[in-house]
């Protein structure tokens, strides 16, 4: 046996924010961030944020002073070049609107239009750690914009999402590429006179507080014990854009923060039911809240910082009555869930109804868990959403390198050169599954790595 396998053989502080009012239009207070209600911090029609590529068409770069003397760098924004995981959106008129004002995802309430771009990645040549965001926007009555900002260094793991609609979003750690979420909701009323329209946007990035000290030893991926529910809804879009499909392997979180963008698995989860394990994208946005990490420390949560890590919000309400016994929209929470199940993940894992689940947030603590680097072998191999060469590609490696391996699961046999081996490694830094074929080492199955 080989590594390759057997031979076959709230409102803007100091964001530089600068919104339009049009005739006839108000500017609200408060951006909401995977569904209408108002986020933490986040303005009416807040900031908006994106990453041009360098030398994108209509960016203009630029440096400023930043408080400690080290220059930030600002970039334009050219919104009129759609993305791959762009959900909902258009550029036209001028600006960037909702494709259909009509539009929500299925799990969120209905009643608004809904839109999200994936902006580029901007690559920098400095670290960065803190992100402004400056938007030009028309606003109707209730109509709300919001971005958000990730980052990722020369360890390739991105960070979670943050807000950086009301505020400067500070980053968890220093970062080399920056990537900016833009996320447009309709006025009270839909309808096109209600749909918001995003004319400019510019990012300014800066040093950030000094990171803390990386421990010697990385931390695991923080785990919890918390209620799933089963999400169904065949047929219909998630917040990702992501249409649904019978017997769908995917989850849903209470919070955009860790929202992977369509067919990719950069935040993903290990789910364990009764009957076995799951690793598992996030994809789309709930049950109950749209605000609610409650994976990560009390300290850095968006909201509900006197929950402790671990304890959704809608558990604390169901369970506690924490808030009234409501969610963040003032409904009456009918059960604790803190994780919704795509149909395939839900019966694969052994549940026949809802229920308690253990589920470990795989891109959290120590830059995502423990890990095993490996060598490859092979070009342009195929990085996958799950392990099955039908799956979405998410990345490819170029050629032979090293990476990190999380763990690793059985799935579709894959036959290359002589090669044969149905073992799949799961590899954080790219969200996403490679054939254990391209694992240069003598094993099939890695020696050390844990069941995914």
């Amino acid at each position: 046996m080989r590594g390759r396998g057997e031979r076959s053989g709230p409102g803007l502080l100091t964001a530089a924010v600068a919104l339009l009012a049009v005739s006839g239009l108000a500017l609200g207070s408060g951006a909401a961030s995977a569904s209408p209600a108002p986020g933490p911090g986040a303005a009416a029609g807040g900031a908006g944020t994106t990453a041009a590529g360098t030398g994108a068409a209509g960016a203009a770069d630029g440096t400023a002073g930043s408080p400690d003397g080290r220059e930030d760098v600002s970039w334009r924004v050219d919104l009129s070049r759609p993305g791959a995981d762009d959900v909902n959106v258009r550029y036209t008129g001028g600006g960037l609107r909702l494709a259909d004002p009509g539009f929500s995802p299925a799990s969120m309430r209905a009643g608004r239009g809904y839109g999200s771009a994936v902006l580029p990645v901007r690559g920098l040549d400095r670290a960065v750690g803190r992100v402004t965001a400056e938007v030009t926007a028309e606003l109707p009555g209730g109509a709300r914009v919001e971005v958000d900002v990730r980052g990722r260094d020369g360890g390739g793991a991105w960070t979670e999402w943050r807000e950086a609609t009301g505020a400067p979003a500070d980053l968890p750690r220093s970062v080399t590429d920056v990537q900016a979420r833009l996320t447009l909701w309709g006025g009270e009323g839909g309808g096109k006179t209600g749909a918001p329209a995003v004319r400019s946007l510019r990012l300014t990035a800066g040093p950030g507080a000094e990171p803390a000290a990386r421990p010697l030893k990385e931390a695991a991926a923080f785990s919890a014990r918390v209620y799933a529910t089963r999400e169904g809804l065949v047929g219909h879009t998630t917040a990702n854009g992501h249409v649904i499909q019978p017997n769908d392997h995917f989850v849903a979180l209470p919070s955009r923060r860790g929202l992977s963008p369509k067919g990719s698995g950069q935040y993903s989860v290990r789910v364990c039911g009764p009957a076995r394990c799951e690793t598992a994208p996030v994809w789309d946005v709930g049950p109950w809240n749209t605000h609610d990490d409650y994976w990560n420390p009390s300290s850095t949560r968006e909201m509900y910082q006197d929950l402790a890590r671990g304890l959704p919000e809608a558990q604390a309400a169901y369970q506690n009555g924490y808030n009234g016994g409501k969610d963040e929209f003032g409904r009456r929470v009918a059960n604790p869930a803190g994780i919704d199940l795509a149909d395939g993940t839900f019966y694969n894992i052994g549940l026949n109804d809802n229920g308690w689940v253990t589920v470990t947030y795989l891109w959290t603590d120590g830059g995502g868990g423990s890990t095993t680097s490996f060598p490859t072998w092979g070009t342009d191999v195929s990085i996958r959403a799950s392990a099955t060469t039908n799956s979405t590609r998410v990345a490819s490696l170029p050629g032979p390198t090293t990476v990190r391996v999380r763990c690793q699961v059985h799935g579709q046999l894959v036959n290359y050169q002589g090669y044969s081996n149905d073992a799949w490694s799961y590899l954080p830094d790219y969200g996403g599954y490679v054939s254990n074929i391209f694992i240069d080492v003598a094993d099939a199955w890695l020696p050390g790595v844990p069941n995914c």
